[in-house]
């Protein structure tokens, strides 16, 4: 690797705090984020950016936490007049390589059901994601309750909590 080259990449590491790299760096993994619609609610959703650094098309096949009895990958779909009906997408979701797979509030989503305590703001909850081929990437993603939905993103329908 050429100077220019780790210098690059200590650059960008630099200018991503927030990021997360897998060991083989096959996956970047930024903006995680945890948030539960109240202290009492059941459930719970992550949100992230993962991006696939590898030179091959992958899968997020699925995700596992102590945080919830159960742990899901989500999306959403538009069942017409303005009602969001959210899915367990139990294929996962296609990474192809140099891609980014967006998980963002109404879209797709991990989806944390059945919590096991509350999720508190500041906190941190870590998350396995579980891919095809480039196998298991623990994160740790923080709880932020204050955080605005992305720009047309839509709140929390049906039974979800995000």
């Amino acid at each position: 690797m050429t100077k220019f080259a780790i210098s690059a990449a200590i650059a960008a590491l630099l200018i991503l705090p927030s990021a997360a790299m897998s060991g083989d760096a096959k996956f970047m993994i930024e903006d995680a984020y945890a948030r539960a619609s109240s202290p009492a609610a059941k459930a719970g959703a992550a949100f992230m950016q993962i991006m696939n650094m590898s030179g091959e098309d992958d899968r997020l096949i699925g995700a596992q936490t102590d945080a919830s009895k159960v742990t899901q990958l989500h999306t959403h779909k538009d069942k017409g007049d303005g009602v969001m009906q959210m899915l367990h997408v139990e294929e996962g979701f296609e990474i192809p390589a140099g891609e980014t797979l967006m998980l963002a509030r109404g879209g797709k989503h991990v989806m944390l059901m059945g919590l096991n305590d509350p999720l508190e703001n500041g906190e941190t909850v870590s998350i396995t994601l579980t891919f095809e081929k480039a196998g298991d990437i623990t994160i740790d993603v923080p709880v932020d309750l204050d955080r605005k939905p992305e720009a047309g993103a839509h709140g929390g329908h049906g039974t979800h909590s995000n």
